[in-house]
């Protein structure tokens, strides 16, 4: 789903939602002091979050593993796969489709390997014997299963944590406290505007930006549309870089797109004489036939001491 406009603030739906998601909350908690995690043997490193929505974890995890074969490491991603049919194998990108495997799996087999399966340690031990030096979780902060050897949570400094309440309520997924103690550090990506540094300052705090790769076209009008958390930043990125949105189309998260509401959105950018743009992670989930229709606007993470989160990562995994 689409963020709620409500969970940034505290308005009626929010006060009346508050019972809930105190329930919620409660039952997060107690879940994860219930199950005893099992170690795996080999180091874990989370790239969780607090709060539901998009909050920039798929990119971070693809970074880190990044500055992790830099430093001479073999890491494998573990997910579970949401949105796919399929479970225990790992991602081929160049036959499997977001409808079997996921759509942020797809995007993260670009960088590392990739094993889904809901249970995540069935998942790392797959890994493991595939030749996997380092399991790196995208997403699973709330999944007590597999031992984390690192955890990282990842906020978006322009929202921090909204209202402060947990689902449905706001949009956090336990407890902002408690969760705070099961981490070793914070990333804040892009401007910290709800001075988030200040009320996680018991951890680390590494910030980074995301940073849209400017594509070459000669035509700057265009749709944008995108089935993510929080498209306004997709649509942000676009603005930033000189792009003139004639229309913005939102889905909700991980919308599995018809050919119908495709074909739909390639006429209006004919008829309108505009580029097509979505987010990578909606260009996996077009038909191969018709991707030559969009473009998409690729994002990476730029570190503010990339050095100093390398050490850092390399430094808990000893």
């Amino acid at each position: 789903m689409k963020t709620p406009a409500f969970w940034s603030k505290h308005g009626l739906t929010a006060k009346l939602l508050k019972p809930l998601g105190c329930v919620y909350a409660f039952a997060s908690g107690l879940r994860l002091r219930l199950v005893k995690p099992f170690r795996v043997g080999r180091p874990v490193i989370c790239i969780g979050n607090l709060t539901a929505g998009g909050s920039g974890k798929t990119p971070v995890a693809v970074s880190i593993a990044g500055l992790l074969q830099k430093a001479g490491k073999n890491p494998f991603f573990v997910s579970r796969g949401y949105g796919g049919n399929l479970k225990n194998v790992m991602v081929d990108k160049e036959k499997h489709t977001a409808a079997e495997v996921g759509d942020e799996p797809l995007l993260l087999a670009r960088r590392a390997p990739v094993i889904i399966n809901p249970d995540r340690v069935a998942a790392a031990q797959k890994a493991l014997k595939s030749g996997a030096e380092i399991i790196i979780m995208d997403d699973g902060f709330q999944n007590p299963g597999l031992y984390k050897n690192l955890s990282f949570l990842v906020f978006d400094g322009g929202f921090g944590i909204g209202n402060g309440l947990s689902v449905p309520a706001g949009p956090l997924r336990e407890n902002f406290a408690s969760g705070l103690k099961r981490a070793q550090a914070a990333i804040i990506l892009g401007e910290d505007k709800h001075n988030l540094s200040a009320q996680i300052a018991e951890i680390p705090i590494f910030r980074g930006s995301v940073v849209p790769v400017r594509p070459e076209v000669s035509n700057t009008d265009a749709i944008a549309f995108a089935g993510i958390g929080r498209p306004e930043k997709f649509y942000a990125s676009m603005r930033e870089l000189g792009f003139n949105l004639i229309e913005t189309v939102d889905f909700p998260d991980h919308h599995r797109y018809t050919v119908a509401e495709l074909r739909r959105l390639v006429d209006k950018a004919r008829d309108k004489n505009a580029l097509l743009f979505t987010t990578s992670k909606d260009f996996v989930k077009i038909p191969p036939e018709m991707q030559k229709y969009f473009r998409v606007l690729e994002i990476e993470i730029k570190w503010e001491d990339e050095e100093a989160l390398t050490r850092f990562i390399l430094d808990h995994l000893k």
